[in-house]
């Protein structure tokens, strides 16, 4: 995950944020209204003495009667306000003056203010508002989080329940999406499973009748004599090819099962394996390609394998000589195994891939079950490989099928 901009792909840090978001506008609107509050109770409650000023007090025609600094005395709200005047000569004289009249709201003077508006109520008020707010902004970025773990909970129970095909939908870049993803990804793997051992089931129970039961018919048709050596030929071929199929099948099974043991990581020479095995079918191999050793990391026992399996196809649809090629090519070893067949349409060479698929036309007769070129596929995959199928380089009739895979250290181990 990319953490370029952390804040919007990390989930706990936007509710993290959303929380101290809130609260930090909590705590400022709270502290400005505690001081607010503070302030108006203040003026209310507390005596205002301002600093002392001269008054002068003159009779009806306009006489001074005395002049001197005019001090207010400290008052209690609902007293008399005094003020000592000092004059000239002296004398010292205290003027009173009746409190000022209140209102409804028992504020002094003309203010018309609301019950709800004065302290404490006020701020309690704009607390409650304020705490309304806050809680009404931060519900649809909580909300649109939880909506998306509840689809997850969802879907992981209609999948647990058997529904293989549900999905979840990918919103985002933080940690629900990628939740999301993963979900999704084994989702995928396990229909994919499911399917693909049902399908091996059905086909496998399909391809064992079929040799069981020419064996059945030739025991009946013996009838107890003693077997002609090509009907005991024909037995062994039948017997030969359960063999191979029900050891296909059990291959198949556990490259399938990517945590089980299928051999030992060692270092493989290509070149020597695909020597070994182009003497078994009689087939050229190219040596000038590869003067040096094309190594790989693998199992030995999977790579002689795949490239048996590739040969055995190339001889049981090729009418002329089969050519074998290993070399490197932009960091992999390449085995190209090409033959003089029929060659494959380009609308099949990827269906022939598939468990149990055969080319149209194709009898069984023919020999193999349409296993081979499956479990080359899943071998590479297992190498971290790959195995497609191409024309000719020539443009003569037939095929070639390249099997790819990395000669880098680094390559996984299967």
């Amino acid at each position: 995950m990319s953490l370029s901009n952390p804040f919007a792909r990390r989930l706990y840090l936007r509710i993290w944020l959303a929380v101290v978001g809130g609260i930090a506008v909590l705590t400022l609107v709270v502290g400005w209204a505690w001081r607010i509050a503070e302030e108006q109770k203040a003026s209310n409650n507390q005596p205002f003495v301002p600093p002392s000023r001269e008054m002068v007090l003159r009779d009806a025609r306009g006489d001074v009667v005395f002049r001197g600094p005019a001090a207010r005395q400290p008052s209690e709200p609902g007293e008399n306000v005094e003020f000592h005047i000092e004059s000239d000569t002296g004398q010292t004289f205290v003027l009173q003056m009746a409190p000022r009249p209140q209102n409804r709201g028992g504020r002094p003077g003309g203010g018309d203010a609301a019950f709800w508006t004065r302290p404490p109520f006020g701020f309690l008020w704009l607390l409650g508002i304020v705490g309304l707010a806050v809680a009404v902004g931060v519900y649809p970025i909580i909300r649109r989080l939880t909506l998306r773990l509840e689809a997850l909970q969802r879907s992981v129970k209609h999948f647990g329940e058997g529904d293989l095909s549900v999905r979840v939908p990918e919103q985002g870049q933080d940690e629900v999406a990628d939740l999301a993803r993963q979900f999704n990804a084994a989702a995928a793997r396990v229909e994919t499973l499911v399917k693909s051992h049902k399908s091996l089931l059905a086909n496998a129970s399909h391809e064992l009748r079929s040799p069981l039961t020419r064996i059945r018919m030739g025991m009946e048709l013996m009838g107890g004599q003693q077997p002609s050596p090509a009907f005991r030929a024909e037995i062994l071929r039948n017997i030969a090819e359960l063999d191979q199929l029900v050891d296909e099948i059990l291959l198949a099974s556990r490259l399938d099962a990517r945590e089980a043991d299928v051999g030992t990581v060692e270092t493989v020479d290509l070149v020597g394996l695909a020597a070994e095995e182009c003497a078994r079918v009689d087939a050229d191999l190219d040596v000038g390609a590869s003067p040096d050793a094309v190594d790989v990391r693998g199992v030995s026992k999977l790579l002689r394998r795949a490239i048996r399996n590739l040969l055995e196809n190339a001889r049981r649809y090729s009418t002329g000589e089969i050519s074998v090629v290993v070399h490197r090519s932009q960091g992999h070893a390449e085995v190209r195994v090409c033959d003089q067949g029929p060659g494959v349409p380009s609308s099949q060479r990827e269906r022939i891939f598939e468990p149990f698929y055969r080319l149209p036309g194709a009898s069984e007769r023919a020999g193999g079950v349409g296993l081979g070129l499956s479990l080359v596929r899943s071998i590479a995959g297992r190498h971290n490989g790959v195995v497609f199928c191409e024309d000719r380089p020539d443009g003569s009739n037939g095929a070639c099928f390249v099997l790819r895979l990395p000669v880098t250290s680094a390559s996984a181990a299967p």
